[in-house]
């Protein structure tokens, strides 16, 4: 039986501190066996975590004070016990290759790489800094908030996915997913991700570009025809290519269930919508710019994402124009 080389204590960096990175990282901290870090740039945050602990809001709304390490400087984990077992990274798709190279500074010959994030493109922009064989990839239906620096919202449980780089990986992932597992992660290992993260992804086109342009939350979308019909105009498009590429989606109805999701999720603002309002990048290339991009490889028209990646882009470049002021209505006199 293959015995994992952190049978003793597991050394993890987590690259990434944001909402989702802060909650994986603090349920793994609880393990008596871990020695986890969070790595990220946002300096009050850390300083937050470091000084009083991480608050972990419960999805039944209950605080946990969890302690857990912090730094803004990845070469700080590697000089304060040595090289890690494995990193998770939590950045935004467009920060994926530069928290792969943090990752290779600090991770041990043996040691893996595990990513969790949104869209697609980011294993294979890790495998080109680590190496294919080094690479975890994952879906999670976990949701998470941040409330302000060291607070955290854990919003939404699920199920999570981890799919091994080779065959021969697969007893190294499973004790990961088995650790997972011992702290609140129910995980699963399975071979091929490519109907859970084409489905994950759907809800996403679905959903990010038009909260973000709109600038509403998500149950918003189904209540307003005209926004159910452009949700069923973005997911349409994203289907059709999936269907190309011989993707079995786990659901018969893409649009109702990409409205559905909208609906359980209705007081959720969504990470673009956040990331538009901070006047921060978002993540859709990752999202539907991979429609697009898949569409224009197959053959098969996208219009709509992208017209949807045309106006997130606009809005990234004008973030410091925005005008925000609201005018009073004034009726007009007939």
């Amino acid at each position: 039986m293959h015995e994992p080389p952190w049978r003793t204590t597991m050394r993890i960096a987590v690259i990434g501190a944001g909402a989702m990175g802060s909650l994986f990282g603090g349920l793994l901290a609880t393990h008596p066996d871990n020695d986890v870090w969070l790595v990220d740039p946002w300096i009050e945050h850390i300083s937050t975590i470091k000084e009083e602990g991480l608050t972990l809001i419960t999805h039944e709304g209950e605080p946990l004070l969890l302690r857990v390490n912090a730094t803004t400087d990845p070469d700080e984990v590697r000089d304060h016990g040595g090289l890690v077992d494995m990193a998770l990274i939590f950045v935004k798709s467009y920060a994926t290759a530069r928290a792969a190279r943090q990752a290779a500074r600090i991770l041990a010959p043996d040691g893996l790489v595990l990513t969790l994030q949104n869209g697609l493109g980011n294993r294979e922009a890790i495998a080109e800094v680590v190496g294919e064989a080094r690479v975890v990839q994952g879906v999670t239906s976990h949701g998470a908030s941040v409330l302000g620096p060291g607070r955290v919202r854990h919003a939404g449980t699920g199920e999570t996915f981890l799919s091994p780089p080779t065959p021969e990986m697969r007893p190294r992932v499973e004790a990961i997913a088995d650790m997972f597992a011992q702290v609140g992660i129910d995980t699963r290992v399975i071979d091929d991700l490519q109907t859970l993260l084409w489905s994950k992804l759907i809800v996403n086109v679905g959903i990010n570009a038009l909260t973000a342009i709109l600038r509403v939350h998500n149950g918003v979308l189904t209540r307003y025809d005209i926004c159910r019909e452009m949700v069923a105009r973005a997911v349409d498009e994203a289907v059709a290519v999936a269907n190309a590429l011989g993707i079995q989606l786990p659901y018969d109805e893409p649009v109702r269930h990409v409205l559905d999701v909208a609906w359980r999720t209705g007081a959720n603002r969504s990470s673009m919508l956040t990331d538009i309002l901070r006047g921060t990048p978002t993540e859709i290339d990752a999202i539907n710019g991979v429609v697009v991009r898949e569409g224009d490889r197959l053959g098969i028209p996208t219009p709509f994402n992208e017209a949807l990646v045309l106006l997130i882009k606009g809005l990234e470049a004008t973030a410091d124009e925005r005008i925000e002021e609201t005018l009073p209505y004034k009726p007009t006199m007939l």
